[in-house]
């Protein structure tokens, strides 16, 4: 048993954190390095360990638990902080930590030049001890400690460098929003507690069925409070906001939150928590309602943007729509499986991003790129695999089998429809067209900045890595028609439900077809568009229906204008009115008055001895003369 092993996953990053964080200013940066990637290295290695010992003998009740102590005790509720690890929060432990490890491996490289260099490290490893507590939680409470966690490290990284004050604004912007669904969120675990009597999960996912029934308001409201949290994490409509702004970070930041951290804890939340939402329909409508959605609005909006990030991060938002869509139909393992596979791929995309913008001299427009593909031939070529498997390119790519799972499901499944399929597929559609725009503004035609600086091997050899796994990861969970290899599903269905298909198998292969004819359309139409008669697109652009269509897009479809005008505008007109009340006056009024009082006394502090010889005769005359008096 490996049981007792689990607190040192989270337990190696930590230690790493404290000492960057107490003396990190007077360790020089080989030592930096090597505790910050080191620290997160260990614990991926450990979960190697770890895992290939659950998978060759998984225990009798299907998990590992370690209780390292109770962490406070109130009348009967006594939560404990007890890790927790069964085949889902495996798997998110895995990228968390791998994926974690080649993130700060190109860190080393990457942030080499920067003057906090160790507070950079100190955030990373905080941030994935966070994001570890969150998925190995035994109860909600110790989850929403994670939870909060992450919400600080992204705050913090987002604004690393806050010497610039737009950085500072995207940092609280992100902090702000995701807080209104951690509000709900806590209200939620209210409730459970209140019903229950407990924050255990397990307990609660056992006694939900019990206790409740299918289609309860109670059931509906606490599946809805919970997503909620799930949707602010996650950036999903309507409060993916956030998100485009967090690429004030840096790049390695924007992988770490994108493909093993904060945007994904919705997911989990949702997949943990799969009793409740299965047993309101009206919740499970919503979570797919919602990932339909935004999996389309992210899509245009990447479509129009020319900061290489910013469409990353959209292409984010639209991917995580297509795992909540598939959690919405009770496609669980399907989201999972798309989950791990966007990691590998997203990670590289953005880590291979952030080399062109430094190669470049920190341009992020790709309007201003381009002819890298002999100048970078490594970068060309990783970010090459990584945007075959985001545009899921048919039989090469994991994406291709990740997403064909969902879209397979959106038909087939016992909740899927014909809109929610033909949602799913324009998506794919949409995704296949700013993949091939962003390849080729970035890679072909002209050079228009010139190449500054060439990225070392701690840079490109986790790109190789990641590259491999975006093009075989996912051969572990193949179709029912191409031989139907489930090792995925398989360790997942411990955890989680079989989702159960209305359609056979038969018309599988038609819907693939049809998949792969849609991702090479859009393709080539963006081929022709902005490779190869880009004049044609520019006429578009400025025709009268289009401009302000583009604008729309460009703006993430006026969300944030939305939001100024009915809730930030609102807010600080009131807070303005305010802010001269009464008890404000009150609290003034003394700070005025020890201000003068300061000042009165300072007077008496001239530095001229013979005022201090004045001063200590006439206070001996008043003394005495009071003698004298009493």
């Amino acid at each position: 048993m490996m049981d007792h092993l689990l607190w040192l996953i989270p337990a190696f990053p930590l230690v790493g954190f404290i000492l960057l964080a107490l003396w990190g200013k007077h360790l020089s940066r080989f030592w930096t390095a090597i505790i910050g990637a080191g620290s997160v290295s260990l614990s991926a290695i450990l979960t190697l360990f770890i895992g290939l010992n659950f998978l060759s003998s998984t225990p009798a009740d299907g998990h590992y638990s370690q209780t390292l102590w109770t962490w406070f005790e109130v009348a009967t509720f006594i939560p404990k902080i007890t890790l927790y690890l069964d085949a889902l929060s495996l798997v998110f432990v895995f990228v968390i930590t791998f994926i974690g490890a080649l993130i700060h491996i190109y860190s080393v490289a990457f942030m080499a030049a920067d003057k906090d260099y160790a507070r950079f490290f100190a955030c990373m490893n905080l941030f994935v001890v966070s994001m570890l507590l969150l998925v190995l939680a035994d109860n909600l409470l110790l989850l929403y400690l994670g939870w909060e966690g992450v919400g600080l490290c992204s705050y913090l990284l987002i604004g690393f460098w806050y010497e610039n004050p737009s950085n500072g604004y995207a940092a609280r912007k992100a902090f702000i929003i995701t807080r209104i669904g951690d509000t709900a969120m806590a209200i939620g675990l209210f409730v459970l507690f209140y019903q229950f009597g407990t924050l255990s999960i397990p307990d609660i996912l056992a006694l939900t069925p019990t206790t409740w029934h299918e289609g309860a308001t109670i059931t509906t409201v606490t599946a809805l409070l919970l997503l909620a949290g799930g949707v602010g994490k996650s950036a999903q409509l309507p409060l993916q906001t956030w998100l485009p702004d967090a690429m004030a970070g840096p790049s390695p930041v924007s992988a770490l939150i994108h493909a093993a951290t904060m945007v994904t804890a919705g997911v989990y939340l949702v997949a943990r928590m799969h009793v409740i939402f299965q047993l309101s329909p009206i919740a499970q409508m919503v979570v797919a309602g919602i990932g339909a959605a935004t999996l389309l609005i992210a899509g245009f909006s990447a479509l129009t943007q020319y900061d290489i990030k910013r469409v990353l991060a959209y292409s984010t938002i639209s991917q995580i729509g297509y795992m909540f869509l598939a959690l919405g139909l009770g496609a669980w393992t399907a989201a999972i499986f798309h989950f791990m596979i966007h990691a590998f791929f997203k990670a590289l995309l953005f880590l291979a991003a952030g080399a062109v913008i430094e190669a470049l001299n920190h341009e992020h427009n790709m309007f201003r790129m381009g002819g890298l593909k002999s100048k970078l031939p490594v970068i060309f070529w990783t970010f090459l695999v990584g945007s075959a498997s985001l545009a899921a390119l048919p039989i090469i790519s994991a994406g291709f089998y990740s997403k064909d799972q969902i879209l397979w499901y959106a038909w087939a499944s016992e909740h899927g429809n014909t809109t929610l399929w033909l949602i799913a597929l324009f998506g794919a559609f949409l995704t296949a067209v700013y993949t091939t725009r962003m390849l080729l503004l970035t890679f072909w035609g002209d050079a228009k900045t010139a190449v500054s600086h060439y990225p070392s091997k701690l840079m490109t050899i986790p790109l190789a890595i990641l590259a491999f796994f975006s093009l075989f990861a996912g051969f572990i969970e193949l179709p029912h028609n191409f031989g139907h290899l489930t090792l995925f599903s398989d360790l997942l269905h411990q955890v989680l439900p079989e989702t159960i298909l209305k359609a056979g198998i038969h018309g599988e292969l038609l819907f693939q077809l049809l998949a792969m004819l849609v991702t090479f359309g859009g393709i080539y139409m963006a081929y022709i568009l902005w490779y190869r008669k880009p004049q044609l697109t520019e006429k578009l652009k400025q025709s009268a229906p289009l401009i302000h269509l583009y604008r729309f897009w460009f703006s993430g479809w006026g969300f944030d204008q939305v939001y100024q005008v009915l809730l930030v505008k609102p807010v600080v007109f009131i807070a303005s009115i305010n802010k001269n009340d009464v008890i404000d006056k009150f609290y003034q009024g003394i700070a005025i008055l020890m201000v003068r009082l300061n000042r009165a006394l300072s007077f008496t502090q001239s530095g001229s001895l013979r005022w201090y010889i004045i001063g200590l005769v006439v206070g001996a005359i008043l003394i005495l003369s009071i003698q004298v008096i009493l």
